[in-house]
């Protein structure tokens, strides 16, 4: 289908993230050329959606979606803006650099960890990132952006302003309402509803949580719950949480002091990360993190360890340590596992052969399930907090993205509560007319996925 924005419209085009959770790729067109909003991969799942619930259909480690449909149009694309460092928005942009070779804009903390991705993976040539700060404001081809902080899982996470002659646009990326995160400010209710002077024509929004009863809860709870049981545990703590969630780790590293235990890191992206958060001033001097091999000398009441593999990774640390193999630690029936995290959809079986696994060394494990304390907060928004949104920006229009399609329609019922003129609900490859009438064009084209792994 030949698709070519006029000088009269704003076209929406997601190419992945609108009905699966991660993958999230998104384009806007306008007057002839095409923006780019993140770039993301999703793990372990086979090539066709359809497939996505069949057991014994063959799922790929790392998948992205295709990008035909604007590497082909490569001289139209004007640039690409990263939202955040998480990799269901930036993991693809280094492996398929190739197909876009556009300025990339974005913040110091997003702009450090895409350069580390890029040197790993021995990109030969220095991408052109143009960093930029929380409130700016740039002109890009057509599209004017500016930068509108908000509350996350990871440091520096950026709703977007996208302004047009015909119409503005926020596209939130990924949010919560979060009134006293633990790194960067909180929630500031006056950033968006200034937008109401904007007569926002569309809402482009997260919708991961959207069928949640009430509000998402503060990072800062995390603390008083995890402190807690750490507290009162007898041996070894290990603590399996997502290596990105940087206020989680300056969370247990507060622990680790208050509780005069060691923290130690087992697996390579806590360390990368830990270290990006230190070359970008998000942690905090004191905090000090204890070399891994120090650990079998230490007392176990003095050891709290961070491991990767909260989704039964078995390449990761949490999964060494359940199988008995890691180089530097053997558990036993006086150490504590904590899980401060959920099961990502389709990791069901992977965390419960792990569970079984540390139980069969008669290892106490805890779940959010198993406690009424705090030990994990998501980074998306429930119900209520797609209200307060709603309600602070006033958009005449709301399209869910970043979930499968039950949390799409649950982003648009919780709309229609609040009283949205409009609301768009529709997948990859559906074509979105947000100007200068509302419209969608079913699979306008085909949304393919590809693997990018070995």
């Amino acid at each position: 289908m030949n698709i070519s924005p006029n000088v009269n419209e704003l076209l929406f085009l997601p190419l992945g993230g609108t009905g699966e959770i991660g993958m999230n790729v998104n384009l806007y067109g306008h007057n002839d050329q095409w923006l780019m909003i993140d770039c993301g991969v999703t793990f372990d799942v086979p090539l066709k959606r359809e497939d996505d619930i069949k057991p014994l259909v063959r799922k790929h480690r790392v998948v992205s979606a295709d990008l035909s449909f604007i590497s082909n149009r490569r001289d139209k694309l004007c640039g690409l803006v990263l939202t955040h460092a998480h990799e269901d928005h930036l993991g693809a942009v280094v492996t398929q650099w190739e197909q876009l070779q556009c300025p990339i804009y974005t913040t110091a903390f997003t702009a450090e960890v895409l350069k580390r991705k890029a040197y790993r993976a021995n990109i030969p040539f220095d991408l052109p990132i143009v960093v930029v700060d929380a409130n700016s404001e740039l002109d890009i081809g057509p599209f004017t952006i500016k930068w509108l902080p908000t509350t996350h899982s990871i440091p520096e996470a950026n709703a977007l302003l996208l302004s047009t002659p015909v119409g503005h646009v926020l596209h939130t990326g990924d949010w919560k309402v979060d009134n006293n995160p633990v790194v960067g400010e909180g929630f500031k209710d006056a950033i968006f509803k200034s937008l109401q002077q904007k007569n926002i024509i569309a809402m482009v929004c997260d919708s991961t949580n959207a069928n949640r009863a009430g509000h998402s809860q503060s990072e800062k709870e995390c603390e008083k719950g995890l402190g807690d049981l750490i507290s009162r545990a007898n041996g070894r703590v290990v603590v399996t949480c997502f290596a990105s969630n940087i206020a989680r780790l300056i969370t247990l590293a507060k622990i680790a002091k208050a509780t005069n235990r060691y923290m130690c890191l087992f697996g390579p992206a806590l360390e990368n990360m830990v270290s990006i958060a230190r070359a970008t001033g998000y942690w905090p001097d004191d905090f000090a993190i204890t070399p891994r091999r120090h650990v079998g000398y230490l007392p176990k009441h003095e050891v709290l360890i961070i491991a990767t593999g909260s989704q039964g990774e078995p390449r990761a640390g949490l999964y060494k340590l359940a199988m008995n193999t890691h180089r530097d630690c053997d558990l036993d029936e006086s150490d504590t596992v904590i899980f401060s995290s959920i099961v990502i959809p389709g990791n069901e079986k992977s965390v419960k052969r792990l569970i079984d696994l540390l139980a069969e060394r008669d290892v106490k494990v805890v779940q959010q399930a198993d406690t009424n304390m705090v030990i994990h907060a998501s980074g998306h928004p429930n119900s209520e907090d797609l209200k307060k949104l709603f309600n602070l920006v006033k958009p005449k229009c709301v399209v869910p993205v970043h979930g499968e399609p039950m949390h799409l329609s649950a982003c648009a019922e919780v709309a229609r509560s609040q009283f949205i003129p409009s609301q768009l609900v529709g997948l990859n490859g559906d074509l979105y007319r947000l100007a200068p009438t509302l419209s969608i064009k079913r699979k306008a084209i085909d949304a393919p996925r590809i693997a990018i792994d070995n």
